[in-house]
């Protein structure tokens, strides 16, 4: 089953344009609390960093960037779900806790649906499938005909149950037909560290929590997950022969519900104004991420579309969370 970035970038190209500030001019009285819900390092970390300064310029408050790991991002998104309907507290959602982790936990905590007041997409991402410089595997084929020789001794790391980073390594289990070991971590970086000293055999991890072991030559990258190439020298999982593993990851901005629409706009117009800035759609490329922005109904309707998409994949694959 193919989820891959056309379905994100749509019509990205004009969204990127900022929105006059028509509506009121709501600013915020106290610093604003940016939950992530992944521990530090990991790609929605890195975005979400990214923005965090250029909304905080914007806005003439800090945006604190606050990591809140756990139960595969449950444990934030339901932080943020609780907390006052102000505008003070903004959540990172993503493709795992928006339209995945509902599907594989009997209570997240929070609905995803009903509980968020969305703002706006802000980035979209391929997967790199990454491997420990010790496993005797140059290409992607060979790494899977090493799978299939050594049937469920080999392992994968991911940020966790349920995430998008263990979602698309199911999409390669299954697309590759080999039978591995799923070792989940809080959050895509401690996974990332356990890949590069060994301690699970790979992962397919997001480009931008990524990309600077690739680049540094601390873990070997063999393929990668949208319909280009994201990396030169590096196949896609088309271009080896697994289509069905093709697969984009997103992140978005979203609010309690509840939060006043003016408060609401206000920050849509913040988030698409600073993704329009060539400055930041430049880091967040060098980061392995593209810029996608959208308005608070376009961003509901993805919710609801993938939702659905990805219910599907849980069902097919058979995937449970402990």
């Amino acid at each position: 089953m193919n989820i891959g970035r056309r379905h994100l970038l749509g019509a990205s190209a004009s969204l990127l344009a900022a929105p006059a500030l028509a509506q009121a001019e709501w600013a915020p009285s106290r610093p604003i609390r940016f939950i992530i819900p992944f521990a530090a390092g990991g790609a929605t970390d890195v975005v979400a960093r990214v923005l965090a300064d250029r909304m905080g310029e914007r806005l003439g408050q800090a945006v604190v960037v606050e990591n809140r790991a756990g139960s595969g991002g449950n444990i934030g998104m339901e932080n943020a779900a609780r907390s006052a309907a102000d505008g003070t507290t903004i959540v990172m959602g993503t493709t795992g806790t928006l339209t995945i982790n509902g599907h594989l936990y009997a209570n997240t905590g929070f609905d995803a649906a009903k509980d968020f007041a969305p703002v706006g997409m802000a980035f979209a991402t391929d997967h790199v499938l990454i491997v420990n410089e010790r496993v005797p595997a140059r290409t992607a084929q060979e790494f899977i005909a090493y799978l299939r020789e050594n049937p469920g001794k080999v392992s994968f790391g991911t940020a966790g149950a349920g995430s998008s980073t263990h979602m698309v390594a199911e999409l390669f289990r299954l697309a590759a037909r080999v039978d591995v070991t799923h070792v989940p971590y809080r959050g895509s970086a401690p996974a990332l560290n356990d890949t590069v000293a060994g301690n699970v055999q790979f992962m397919l991890d997001q480009l931008p929590s990524a990309i600077g072991m690739v680049q540094g030559n601390k873990v070997r990258a063999l393929a990668t997950t949208g319909p280009n190439r994201s990396l030169p020298e590096v196949p896609t999982m088309k271009e080896i022969g697994l289509p069905a593993a093709e697969a984009t990851s997103w992140g978005a901005v979203l609010a309690p519900a509840g939060t006043p629409a003016p408060v609401v706009g206000r920050l849509n117009a913040i988030l698409r104004e600073a993704l329009a800035d060539p400055a930041i759609q430049q880091r967040l490329k060098a980061a392995g991420a593209d810029a996608v922005s959208s308005t608070p109904d376009e961003l509901k309707a993805r919710m609801a579309q993938e939702t659905e998409t990805w219910g599907r994949v849980v069902r097919e694959a058979k995937i449970t969370v402990n």
